[in-house]
């Protein structure tokens, strides 16, 4: 059972509105995506940067969200989605996308990831956005080296219909020029993943809050999977626990819903039987439910040190881990790609991938050597700051703005001007409510069935 936490570890919102001063505009944006109470990282991410953008600007409604929908699969979602597309109906990509033009909304923000969309590698997306007649921004969670054929030019596709590409890591400007020669670089930019504006506080609290209190904590939180290579962290304890007597391991985080559909809980039940072999039975436990970010947080705060034994070395972004370099924390990774980026300068250890002595020799260092693991935290802390979702929002909010503003001139530049009492018929007529919301009116009420992800 989890206890409230007598802090309050997020930043209040009127503190982040706040700091956003001079606040910025914004046009009206829809978000496409996954979307709450769908689990999964990318509607995590997607509800906090439509939030983080509506904070971060002075329009007066909330951002609508083009929710997909999986497996035939049906949320409960919140008055923020205003449609839905159905994954594999690529009909209802067209229906969606003819919806966007006909509303008030001037841009689409995206979210993409390999198999969130229907057609091959995502190819359905391409249908919406040659029928959107409104500019859009691409943002790539997973960048790959050396990716088959069909994968690279479907999104060499992708880059060329949307307005701008955006990338988490600096690294993926580079993997685009390398093996996407068709993408244009000039309309690639990095805004990195967002995280909560977290304070830097001692774990001693925190793992009272918990019932963690006389435990060194090690964790590892996020959907589970075979991916996420936990049985080599598991390997890893006996040569800590040996050092480290009073160590704890939290495995936080339910199964994936896609890898749950297709086989169950075997993954977790082999993690299970491996702490059992290994005799860990008092130095790990599992925490098995989708967790908030309050409590993700609170988790975070009471951890010594983070573990991130992923196994995929061409991750480019990594949401977890973003989290807990915003949090302070000391953190042993694999070297995959956004881990290297991120823990770069001192911020963190690397271990080998699939290598359990790395990974315990990486922990030890930090837990034998105190004053090198608040190094650590502070670097990582300092470097967080620049990731938290009030800097992300208004850095999606300006690009946003320019996109929009760059739209309506070329719009205006291609178009004859209308005739005097012609006003309501022209192509540009919709843009001219853009004045009057920026300023602080709401958006209608949209007459479009309500959709979400």
């Amino acid at each position: 059972m989890l206890k409230e936490s007598s802090r309050s570890d997020v930043l209040p919102k009127h503190s982040i509105k706040k700091a956003l001063s001079p606040i910025l505009t914004r046009p009206p944006v829809a978000f496409l995506a996954s979307f709450p109470p769908r689990e999964c990282g990318i509607a995590t991410f997607t509800a906090d940067l439509a939030e983080a953008v509506d904070s971060a600007s002075a329009f007066a409604s909330q951002s609508p969200v083009i929710a997909i929908n999986h497996g035939g699969n049906r949320y409960a979602y919140g008055p923020r989605v205003r449609w839905t597309i159905e994954r594999d109906d690529l009909e209802s990509y067209l229906r969606t996308a003819h919806a966007i033009n006909r509303s008030r909304v001037q841009l689409v923000s995206i979210q993409h990831e390999y198999g969130l969309f229907g057609g091959e590698f995502g190819s359905y997306l391409l249908t919406f956005l040659r029928a959107l007649e409104k500019p859009a921004v691409l943002t790539l969670h997973t960048v790959l080296e050396r990716p088959e054929a069909a994968m690279r030019r479907v999104t060499e596709e992708l880059a060329s219909a949307v307005s701008t590409v955006v990338v988490l890591a600096e690294r993926a400007k580079k993997i685009l020029a390398e093996f996407y020669p068709h993408v244009d670089l000039e309309r690639v930019q990095f805004i990195p993943h967002g995280t909560p504006a977290v304070t830097f506080e001692p774990s001693a609290p925190f793992k009272k809050a918990l019932g963690l209190e006389k435990r060194t904590v090690l964790a590892t939180f996020g959907l589970l999977g075979p991916d996420k290579g936990i049985e080599y962290a598991l390997a890893a304890l006996p040569d800590v626990v040996k050092r480290h007597p009073d160590v704890l391991y939290l495995v936080l985080g339910e199964t994936h819903p896609e890898l749950r559909r297709h086989s169950g809980e075997a993954y977790r039940t082999f993690l299970e039987e491996r702490v059992a072999e290994l005799g860990l039975q008092e130095h790990v436990r599992f925490y098995k439910r989708y967790l908030n970010k309050a409590e993700l947080v609170e988790f975070l705060h009471a951890t010594d040190v983070y573990i991130i034994p992923y196994l995929n070395p061409y991750q480019i972004a990594s949401g977890t881990l973003s989290y807990a370099i915003a949090s302070g924390k000391a953190v042993v990774s694999t070297p995959f790609i956004h881990a290297q980026e991120l823990l770069s300068e001192g911020r963190g250890l690397l271990a080998r991938f699939r290598d359990s002595q790395s990974l315990a020799v990486a922990i030890n260092t930090l837990l034998d050597q105190p004053r090198l693991r608040a190094e650590i935290e502070r670097a990582a802390y300092s470097y967080g700051k620049r990731m938290h979702w009030s800097a992300v929002g208004r850095a999606y909010c300006r690009l946003f703005q320019r996109l929009v503003e760059h739209s309506s001139e070329k719009r205006a530049a291609l178009s004859p001007s209308p005739r005097v009492g012609a006003l309501r018929t022209h192509p540009l007529a919709p843009l001219a409510l853009a004045s009057s919301e920026l300023s602080g009116r709401n958006v209608a009420s949209s007459s479009e069935t309500s959709l979400a992800l």
